[in-house]
């Protein structure tokens, strides 16, 4: 059995302000940085000492060229990144936080994905992606499709269901998409904020559990930071891990390392509270900023 993930979403350059804000307004100044959740993902899988393919997209520049040296050094390979002429790099801004960062999309080249070799998805164990690249076409049909055939071919599937309505904007197929998503039993992943996003409105806890309790899935995990990760299977209730009693130095990326920890145990057949427990361990590397 193929012991490697294929990862098909957005590659894009964080520029992530040099102080501590709540609002990007009271930057001081910003540092470039290798972002985009799936590309995240991938970097912090390939540190988990395990094997995966990225299919993205990034424009011929500047910032292309930094992103794919980046995703070079840390050993993912570059086979399957399209370089664009016409459509620059994507960029985000991003607040340093201890909490949920405040962020501004520039989308450029990230959603120009285009359909996927059947070959290239029957090789993998697993294929994940996230709500940002599903947000835009060409990319959303392009991942639909892989679902669609890889479900077909009985390959899991893995979402981070990262949304944002400054994402998605205004008008937009966000909830036709997530219920198209469950009819292929979905490994999901939904930090706190992501729930509340979604449903359009604060939750607290209870309510944040009724509404995945709603949601058709082979596994869903609910990250709420220092509180701990929430998780149930098909077969199980929620069950609970505690977070480590940590020094938080940066949130950024903390919920793409959680994720790599989570699905480096799953794809070996691990148990959920072992992959959970994992995913916990490289989410504090990241946000102690020992990663």
């Amino acid at each position: 059995m193929n012991k490697y993930i294929l990862v098909i979403g957005e590659i894009l350059v964080d520029l992530i302000s040099t102080n501590l804000v709540n609002n990007l307004g009271k930057a001081e100044g910003f540092t470039m940085f290798a972002g985009g959740s799936a590309a995240n993902f991938s970097r912090f899988f390939s540190r988990c000492q395990k094997d995966v393919k990225l299919i993205a997209s990034v424009g011929k520049d500047g910032f292309g060229q930094f992103l794919l040296q980046a995703l070079a050094d840390e050993g993912v390979s570059l086979a399957f990144i399209a370089q664009h002429n016409s459509n620059p790099t994507s960029i985000i801004l991003v607040g340093k936080s201890i909490n949920t960062p405040d962020f501004i999309p520039y989308r450029g080249a990230d959603n120009i994905i285009l359909e996927i070799e059947e070959s290239t998805i029957k090789d993998a164990s697993i294929i994940h992606s996230t709500a940002f690249a599903l947000s835009k076409q060409p990319a959303q049909q392009s991942i639909l499709s892989a679902f669609s055939k890889a479900f077909s071919e009985q390959i899991p599937i893995s979402i981070d269901w990262n949304y944002s309505e400054k994402i998605w904007g205004c008008k937009h197929d966000a909830e036709k998409v997530f219920k198209e998503i469950q009819q292929f039993n979905p490994i999901f992943k939904f930090s706190s904020d992501d729930v509340d996003r979604f449903a359009g409105t604060k939750l607290n806890l209870n309510c944040q559990l009724a509404f995945l309790n709603e949601i058709q899935a082979k596994a869903i995990c609910l990250t709420c930071g220092s509180k701990g990760v929430y998780f149930k299977t098909t077969t199980s209730e929620w069950q609970h891990i505690a977070a480590q009693p940590i020094e938080v130095k940066d949130a950024t990326g903390a919920g793409d390392a959680f994720w790599a920890g989570f699905m480096s145990q799953w794809i070996d057949g691990k148990s959920i509270d072992d992959c959970v427990k994992k995913g916990i361990e490289t989410a504090a590397l990241q946000l102690t900023g020992g990663w």
